[in-house]
């Protein structure tokens, strides 16, 4: 038994007692639901592509939308792992932009004459800043195309565009709204509805994809667990999280899940693993934990090598773990780095191994967050931060 499932077996009064009644449940859950998400899609496919060719989606290049892919925090992660693989299926134009920037600089994002869609994505549907950009371009650019996904359909978002032209809502089941402070399971299932969508067409494709995906879960977030709860053990004061190409979302995710859930006691970055030579390399000591998230693709994987055996001639950090949920892999020499990969020989490619690699950076949230003395469903005892950030005045 791993130590996420012995948290699960403590009575539920215990866990109650220890404020962490949720996080373990949705961490855990996640592979079970996955499958449900895709259903809500293939029940609305029908639907679901006659919006998308509205849009432009089918027609010619040249008549093809720019897609902007839109969140704060942990939703906007979502969209940065989704850019590659929307990019690929839909062939157009695809990025993502933080609400949280959006709010500031609308208008510099606007371009004239342009066929656009936006796609909002959020747990709660009630972001001040995804409200707010959402809001402003109903009004001030009702041609914009909107597709918004959430957890809750009670949330602001979902009823403001009810029953408006060009516009459709996309509501993930309740079981994806996680009551704890940090997004884990909403994190995992938007992204999921994101593949589902980049594969409107082709989602007998993404049904076998998709099973490839929960077949790697279970053995990995067992081994996941278990180096998780060990490494919290050992009290890291920082974290550096890298990712290349499409798995630098993910490096910015794991980041931030250990930031919340070990309320600051551990202090993390992300960077691109190229990156990390230009400056932040500075940041790292004998106290940083470094996680390297590994890249199927070969051409990646060579860089992703060199720097990590650079590391090892530094001797820069604390310890330096590769993680690969694609499969197994051979770190080729390196002696100092540590290793966890996935048991299962199916290659899951970039574009959707983010929901597989993450269960480590959430493991190891919660795990420290439990070392540090917290409530992992609610982390933040002088109450900085909240589950859904809080109204503020909008300019």
């Amino acid at each position: 038994m791993n130590p996420l499932e012995k948290l699960l077996q403590l009575p539920k009064a215990e866990r109650q007692e220890r404020g962490m009644l949720y996080t373990p449940v949705e961490i855990a859950r996640q592979p079970a639901v996955w499958p449900s998400t895709l259903s809500i899609i293939e029940d609305r496919v029908d639907e679901i592509r006659s919006f998308l060719e509205r849009c432009g989606l089918r027609g010619a290049q040249s008549e093809r939308p720019a897609v902007t892919l839109i969140g704060a925090g942990t939703s906007d992660y979502v969209g940065q792992c989704l850019v590659a693989l929307l990019r690929d299926q839909w062939q157009c134009d695809v990025q993502a932009i933080p609400s949280t920037t959006l709010l500031t600089s609308f208008a510099e994002y606007i371009v004239p004459e342009k066929r656009r869609l936006w796609i909002s994505f959020s747990r709660s549907g009630d972001s001040p800043e995804g409200v707010a950009v959402l809001q402003r371009a109903l009004v001030e650019q009702p041609q914009i195309a909107q597709i918004v996904i959430s957890c809750d359909g009670t949330g602001s978002m979902a009823q403001m565009i009810r029953g408006q032209d060009n516009c459709l809502s996309l509501l993930l089941g309740k079981e994806t709204n996680d009551q704890g402070l940090a997004m884990t399971g909403s994190f995992t299932n938007m992204v999921i509805s994101g593949h589902a969508l980049a594969h409107a067409w082709t989602l007998d494709v993404y049904r076998s994809i998709l099973a490839e995906i929960c077949r790697a879960t279970g053995p990995f977030l067992d081994q996941a667990a278990t180096l998780a709860a060990s490494l919290a053990a050992r009290r890291f004061q920082r974290a550096c999280f890298l990712g290349s190409g499409d798995l630098a979302g993910l490096a910015a995710e794991s980041a931030l899940k250990l930031l919340e859930l070990s309320c600051g006691n551990v202090k993390t970055m992300s960077e691109t693993t190229l990156g990390l030579r230009h400056g932040p390399m500075a940041a790292l000591d004998e106290h940083t934990l470094l996680v390297l998230f590994l890249s199927s693709d070969e051409a990646r994987r060579r860089y992703e090598m060199d720097l990590l055996r650079e590391i090892e001639g530094k001797n820069i950090v604390g310890l330096a773990i590769a993680v690969n949920a694609s499969g197994p892999c051979d770190l080729d020499g390196l002696r100092k780095t540590q290793l966890l990969a996935s048991e299962v020989t199916a290659v899951i490619p970039d574009f959707y191994s983010a929901v597989v690699n993450v269960l480590f950076g959430q493991c190891l949230g919660l795990f420290s967050s439990i070392e540090f003395g917290l409530a992992p469903d609610t982390p933040s005892p002088n109450g900085v931060l909240s589950r859904v950030v809080p109204g503020f005045g909008i300019h």
